[in-house]
């Protein structure tokens, strides 16, 4: 994204990484980007995800799901450990708008990844996609 914020050099360093990773849709290098105990939140999920491996298969499947992911404009609070980014996209043909809510650490690393989309359709469609996609093993769950 072509808007700068006022980031710590860190922060800036992990969410260019981020925004190349989503570009390029290579996340294969995304759990260096991600803190050890960090944690994962979305609508489409009862309880948090928690763990770098965790968070790293969710986003990994979730960005496998979309099709024509864009960010359009991006936030941070004053102290730039905090960043929104608005994104739309589509699963199948349903479109969607949402934000994504990252909080870094000190060493640009993401601590805490929260997602929240709308309409409720589109947001059932991808829960629905990713109970398809997503390895309850990596997430510590059961398989059922």
């Amino acid at each position: 994204m072509s808007e700068l914020l006022n980031l710590p050099p860190a922060v800036a360093k992990g969410l260019a990484a981020w925004h190349h990773m989503v570009a390029t849709k290579d996340l294969s290098g995304l759990e260096s980007l991600i803190h050890p105990n960090a944690t994962f939140s979305s609508p489409a999920y009862w309880s948090p995800y928690t763990g770098s491996a965790a968070v790293t298969h969710v986003l990994q499947t979730a960005i496998s799901v979309f099709s024509d992911f864009t960010y359009h404009r991006q936030f941070a609070t004053e102290d730039g450990h905090h960043i929104t980014l608005e994104f739309s996209a589509k699963v199948g043909e349903l479109e969607l708008k949402g934000v994504d809510l990252i909080g870094y650490d000190a060493d640009g690393l993401i601590e805490r990844f929260e997602v929240m989309i709308r309409p409720l359709r589109s947001l059932a469609a991808l829960a629905e996609a990713m109970k398809q996609r997503v390895d309850l093993t990596v997430l510590g769950k059961a398989p059922r």
